[in-house]
């Protein structure tokens, strides 16, 4: 019998992120995260072949960090930050106030475009890119402040990610009154495909925050 829906589509998933309070210094530097930093692949659940990438997040009170590692590439980084959502990358997407019974975004959802190269000489830089909320109920503007911060590693057959957004770039952040929030995540590869935290395209992620998951800002281990 055909599964009608995808597993994923079937739980609701909680992640815990974990508190790491150096950052964002060395943020650059994954192998110093935790591991308990790194979420599961719960989109794989339909899949056969295993993910391409591994990802992980951490926070503080001045932010959060979101941090890729794509593996297995065999052909070059295809990355144009004036195309960002059609870019090798990843999307984060954030609601500060987790509320997941609304199906348009509030002041309080955020995505970001996240590019290992695409800015400065020769386009060489990483790069972070605000996205707007096409039918957002409500929305704040969408600007990248000079404190939110992106480092990348690039080899021939893989690459590392990460952006630290700090607490002013994500309107309503608070960690002691509201430490549940809306969190989606994808990453896009011309080469190896696309990588869901849990449902894919075939349902409205990128502007629905009821499919988007909780994560839960966990001090304490």
């Amino acid at each position: 019998m055909e599964r009608v829906l995808p597993s994923p589509f079937l739980f609701r998933w909680s992640f815990p992120a974990r508190f790491v309070p150096e950052l964002p210094k060395r943020l650059g530097d994954m192998t110093g995260w935790p591991a308990e930093c790194v979420l599961p692949a719960a989109g794989q659940l339909d899949e056969s072949s295993p993910p391409f990438a591994t990802w992980s997040v951490a926070w503080n009170e001045n932010g959060i960090a979101v941090a890729v590692q794509v593996r297995g590439k065999r052909q070059p980084l295809h990355a144009d930050a004036q195309t960002p959502t059609r870019s090798d990358g990843f999307d984060v997407w954030i609601d500060t106030r987790g509320t997941q019974n609304v199906h348009r975004a509030t002041r309080f959802c955020h995505r970001f475009c996240v590019l290992p190269r695409g800015t400065g000489r020769k386009e060489a830089k990483p790069v972070v890119i605000p996205i707007p909320f096409a039918n957002a109920k409500e929305t704040v503007s969408a600007k990248t402040p000079p404190e939110c911060l992106v480092e990348s590693d690039i080899r021939d057959d893989s690459y590392d990610l990460a952006v630290w957004i700090p607490a002013d770039a994500l309107f309503g952040f608070d960690p002691e009154a509201n430490p549940r929030l809306g969190f989606y995540l994808v990453v896009r590869d011309a080469e190896l495909g696309e990588q869901f935290l849990t449902v894919g395209r075939e349902f409205p992620i990128e502007f629905d925050p009821s499919l988007w998951q909780m994560l839960e800002l966990v001090k304490k281990v």
